[in-house]
């Protein structure tokens, strides 16, 4: 009787994860393919945004600029020669969503103004504690997690621990350049 009432619970939660399963976006990658879903739930401001990023084909042939092994891998906004692409309008900071910055969840990149994000993104490569919403205030209201790799977070660790350089003004930029390829949409949220 127990293993009988175990497999059904197993059963229950699977189907409500499935029933509750947030859109799932692949990026291709010069360094190989990883899958993120998104939480439109808790941050539906910020992946709307990312999701017309995405259907726009905006993230085509952009690269991780950005790479800091043992912290996070930054992307979404520069060409490969560091030209920064022209986005939309910045969206509100929904960091205050309960959503922590840790290893393997994707967040909004911006500006020291807590409401400047547009398309950049980057994903943790460790627990990033001080990144997290701590009050309203704009040097502690944190970044806001939208998602989290679901599949392939060894390839974003990859990315992660290539070496880098500086590049144009800017430091950190991976000597060889990491290009995003696409990132498209696989699936829509469950209703």
């Amino acid at each position: 009787m127990r293993f009988t009432v175990s497999l059904i619970v197993a059963y229950l939660l699977i189907c409500t994860n499935i029933a509750f399963a947030g859109p799932l976006v692949e990026f291709e990658t010069s360094q190989g393919n990883f899958t993120v879903e998104l939480y439109p739930e808790k941050a539906p401001k910020t992946v709307a945004n990312f999701l017309q990023y995405v259907k726009d084909g905006f993230y085509a042939n952009t690269i991780f600029h950005r790479v800091i092994n043992n912290f996070m891998i930054q992307g979404g906004g520069f060409e490969r020669d560091m030209t920064e692409k022209t986005t939309r309008a910045p969206i509100a900071n929904e960091s205050d969503n309960g959503l922590l910055n840790q290893p393997g969840t994707i967040a909004m990149a911006r500006t020291m103004d807590p409401n400047s994000a547009t398309s950049q993104f980057f994903i943790n490569l460790v627990d990033n504690v001080f990144l997290n919403y701590q009050s309203p205030e704009p040097e502690l209201i944190g970044y806001c997690v939208f998602g989290k790799v679901i599949k392939g977070f060894e390839v974003v660790k990859k990315i992660g621990s290539l070496p880098t350089g500086n590049q144009s003004g800017f430091s950190d930029v991976p000597i060889r350049p990491i290009t995003i390829k696409q990132v498209k949409l696989l699936s829509e949220p469950a209703h």
